[in-house]
Formats: structure tokens, sequence, C-alpha cells
């Protein structure tokens, strides 16, 4: 029968546990010395080698002829501890085994003697999941075990092992495996089953381990077996359902773009080609968290980048996004991901984050608002933020002082009234030599501007193309400097007031309705 590569390739020693030396050497140690504790709590996140050393000890304390402190593996003891029919060295899940009675029955066992080996061990897996009305019937035990006892806690949830367990045993904290660390033992692995693997396949199944071996050698398993022993980075992909960095590159680089369609048509290719959604999103959120890291931390080390994209490719996207614009991207991915779960229908969900991704106009909070005001902060800052100018000047030169002192003055006439048609312009150019960054930016004579205006009456109104230019130029020294300019052009006081473009179309329309009931006195009166 065939056996899991994560079973097979299962350490047998402390010296075979890969990345936990501290841990594994104390025990050793322990062992040598004859300075064992009653009771260990092992901690950690899953597949870092809890149970796995949890074992490994059980044979260590019993083994007739132990090497260094680790178990020969030879001996009787080691080999019915390793097939499973020694009765003194029980495993246990606490996840189905609870309950108060489950452990009253443990604890009544627990105090006669072995009957095959010199000590009596249990393994308590996943023990956070024991009920309190256990975890009291199991202290008593474990605070005053009998000689021939020998505890061993497992748990990947400390927080929820109450401090009354915690301060009766030695505590032990594994962590997570580093990719290299993953990567090689993988790569014994593949070597000892004969499965071909290159050198980007392996560090690509090691980042998808996060952290995990065996995670790590399940993922190697499945892929070997799909690619049919010739495990490559496109047939981890293939196999796991996965984007791939060059199309996950491609999608940020729609979204920096604000291209909705290249990153939608990149989407429904992937969906066509039955990659998973969540492992899309997630490998666009891993995308983004790189660029935001590196964008608060340039001289971070390359340990805490991902990997999911090559270093041409970070480069590339990098300068395109701004911090804020990749905290939202972030954000908005996460939030994405975590509805899955409650979701009708995950495509459309998916579908409306890209777009949201791409067009951030279309979601006004405060974190949107945010990614674009650091969009146009660093297009000013660097200089890239351009506005199209008239070639037309309006601006008329004083005439130059007369050579001679004692001349009398030229007499200064009074300021001309500009026609309506002329008097937006005029006073476009008076303002931009006047107004600072990055209010001038706003005024700009072209047909696209994100601002226009009109005289009407004594007040200049200035339409502005969004809420947010609208609080831009909304200030009232920007609104000073356009009285003073616009009451100079007009030879009379201007009042000035901002508004947005569609409150012009409406006043237009209203305009149009007293002009109709002018025409049409006869029948409609007006009251004004």
């Amino acid at each position: 029968m065939y056996q899991a590569l994560y079973r097979k390739y299962r350490p047998q020693t402390f010296d075979e546990v890969v990345g936990q030396r501290n841990i594994t050497d104390t025990l050793k140690t322990q062992l040598v010395t004859g300075k064992l504790s009653h009771a260990y709590l092992f901690t950690g996140s899953r597949g870092t080698g809890k149970t796995s050393c949890a074992k490994i000890l059980a044979k260590a304390v019993n083994c007739l002829h132990p090497i260094d402190g680790n178990p020969c593996n030879q001996c009787a003891a080691c080999r019915s501890i390793d097939s499973g029919a020694c009765m003194d060295v029980l495993e246990i899940d606490a996840a189905s085994n609870n309950g108060v009675d489950n452990v009253r029955s443990l604890r009544d066992d627990a105090v006669y003697t072995p009957s095959e080996v010199k000590m009596r061990v249990y393994i308590i897996d996943e023990v956070h999941m024991l009920s309190i009305s256990a975890f009291n019937a199991l202290l008593k035990i474990i605070e005053e075990p009998p000689e021939h006892l020998l505890f061993i806690l497992a748990t990947t949830e400390l927080h929820k092992v109450p401090v009354t367990i915690l301060s009766r045993c030695q505590r032990f904290a594994f962590r997570r495996l580093t990719p290299e660390d993953i990567a090689g033992r993988l790569n014994y692995a593949a070597y000892q089953e004969n499965i071909s693997i290159d050198d980007a396949a392996l560090r690509l199944l090691a980042r998808l381990a996060d952290g995990a071996l065996r995670d790590g050698l399940s993922l190697l398993d499945q892929c070997a077996s799909a690619a049919q022993g010739n495990v490559t980075t496109d047939a981890v992909y293939r196999c796991l359902g996965l984007a791939g960095e060059r199309n996950t590159a491609q999608m940020m680089q729609a979204c920096a773009r604000h291209d909705s369609k290249a990153a939608l048509t990149l989407f429904s290719k992937l969906y066509a080609e039955g990659k998973d959604l969540a492992a899309m999103l997630n490998e666009l959120s891993t995308l983004a968290r790189d660029l935001l890291v590196l964008k608060t931390a340039p001289d971070v080390g390359n340990g805490l980048i991902s990997g999911i994209c090559t270093d041409t490719e970070i480069q590339t996207l990098l300068p395109q996004l701004t911090a804020g614009e990749l905290l939202r991207i972030t954000t908005l991915l996460q939030q994405t991901t975590a509805g899955f779960n409650r979701s009708a229908n995950r495509r459309i969900d998916a579908e409306l984050c890209l777009m949201q991704l791409c067009e951030p106009s279309l979601n006004m909070d405060v974190q949107a608002l945010n990614a674009r005001l650091s969009r146009l902060e660093d297009k000013i800052a660097a200089g890239n933020f351009t506005v199209a100018l008239s070639p037309q000047q309006f601006e008329e030169e004083a005439p130059p002082p007369p050579d001679d002192a004692d001349a009398p003055p030229v007499e200064q006439s009074a300021p001309q009234s500009v026609p309506d048609d002329g008097f937006w312009q005029t006073l476009v150019e008076k303002l931009r030599a006047e107004l600072k960054p990055p209010a001038k930016g706003f005024f700009t004579l072209s047909e696209t501007a994100p601002v226009h205006g009109a005289l009407q009456g004594n007040q200049v109104t200035m339409y502005a193309a969004s809420d947010f230019i609208k609080q831009m130029i909304d200030k009232p020294e920007v609104l000073q400097i356009v009285r003073e300019k616009a009451s100079a052009i007009a030879g009379r006081p201007v009042l000035a007031r901002v508004a947005l473009q569609g409150e012009q179309a409406g006043e237009d329309k209203f305009k149009q309705l007293l002009e109709f009931g002018s025409e049409h006195s006869d029948i409609i009166h007006i009251n004004r």
C-alpha cells in the first residue's frame, strides 16, 4: 500500500528533525544526563515537528540502546512503539476525547506500572481542545505523577491552555521553518523517490508550505503524482490551481494602470482554466504586501519578501503604485477573500473586487480617497503633474516707468471689463501665475480641465469635476486670490464660489426653464 510522503519521511531521531535545533539539543542533553521533566508542552504552528518530537522522546526514554540521546530504532522497545503495538505509549487526540470521563479513565490507568517498557508515556495532541472540567481532572496527576509516568502535551493554540497546566510543564516553542529548510528536506525526499524537480519548483513549494514541512511534503506528493515524476513550476501552478507569478504581475500591472478591461480579461482567462479564485486573490494580496513592505522599508532583507514574483517584476511594479494604493489593495483583497465562505457567487465578488482595484472612484471611502491623493502627491513631488497651456497670452504687461523723473505721471486707465467668453481664459492665466500647487494644477484651459468657470453677474462660479477637487480649491486662501483677480479683470467687485459640475447642469436647466417662461408669459406667470 502506498504511503504518503509526509508519513514516510517523518523524522525518527532528534538529529533528523528540521529547523528545531535549539529544542532537540535540549531534549538530548536531558536524556543523556537523566534530568527529564515529568511533563512537556510543545507549542507552535502546524507541521513544525511537535508530534514527531513527542514520538521520538517517547522512544528515547524507553530505548534499550540509546545513541547520544537519540533512540536506536532497532531494539524491541523502539520497534514496538513505532508499530503502535506498545500499550504503554498512548497517543490521544484531545479533539475527539475531550470530556472529563475520558481524562478520568486516563488518570485511573496511569497509576499502573508499564508492562512492556520502562516508562508509560501519554502523548495528548491538540490539548487545548479539552474542556475545563477535563483540564481540572488532569491537573492533579500532572502535578504529582508516578515516577514511571511521562506526559507530552502538544497544541497549536497556547492561549487556550489554562495557566495551571502551563505552570506544571516544561514549555518548548516550535518555530516556523524557513523556506530554505523546507526546500532542503523536499529535495532530499524527491531524490529518494526519484522525482525530478527543478530549483524554481522547489522554492515555490517551500514558499507555499508557509513554514510547515508536512504541508510541503504533501504538496510535493500531489504535484509529483500529477506531473508523473517531472515537477516544474508550470506543473505546480496547474496542479494546485494557482495563477502563477507572471499572471499575478500582469494583474497588478492592470490595477496600477487602472485598466479594468485588461484585469477582467486576464481574470476571465484564468477562471476558464480552472484557477482557484481564493488562491488567485491570495497571490495578488501577497504581491501587494511585498510591494508595500518594499515601499515603507526599502532596505528590508529578502527574508521579509515572499518571492511570489521575480526581482525584475517587483522593480517594474514598485514605482507604479503608492503606499496608500497598496494598503487599499491589500485591505480590499483580504476583505473579499474573507467573505468567500458566505458568498452566493464567488466569481461576481472577485470581479467586483478587481473593478474597485482598477477604478478607485467607484469607492468613496476614506481609504480610496487617501489612495487617490497619495498618487497625486507622488506625481507633484516627481514633477510629473503636467497641464495643458493655451498658446494665447491674455495677461498684459504694465507700461515701463518713464526715464525722466520730472515727467508728469502717466495717467492710469480704469480696468476694462472683459466679455464673458474671454473672462475665464484670462482668469485662469492670472490664477496659474499666482496660485501654488496643488491648487494651481487644477486650473487649465484644456477641454478636459478639472475645473471650469463662468462669470454670472457679480459672481464667478467654479465648477469642479469631483468632490475631491472641490475640497482642494474651496479654501479661503484660494477663493481670496480668485476674488482679487476676477475683480481686477471685471472692473468691479466680484464674489467667488465653488460647485460641482452636476450642479452646473441643474443651473443650466433652471435658466432654460426661466427663459421658456419669459417667452410664454401670456400663459405662465413666474414669481421671482
